[in-house]
């Protein structure tokens, strides 16, 4: 098995890990105000572009 020649030092393995972070959620506004995940169907109307995909939750 291959083993590294020399320690790989805090600066390096820190800028390595520089852009491995989890990226925020894009988070919209559906019509009726509640925040929504993009490409999702609203869990509090039931709206998915501009029709009745599901059943509200509160009815």
């Amino acid at each position: 098995m291959a083993l590294p020649k020399k320690k790989t030092s805090k600066s390096r393995k820190n800028m390595r890990r520089a852009h491995d972070h989890v990226a925020t959620p894009n988070v919209v506004l559906c019509k009726c105000g509640e925040p929504v995940l993009p490409h999702r169907a609203c869990s509090a109307c039931g709206n998915y572009k501009d029709r009745q995909a599901l059943t509200p939750a509160n009815a």
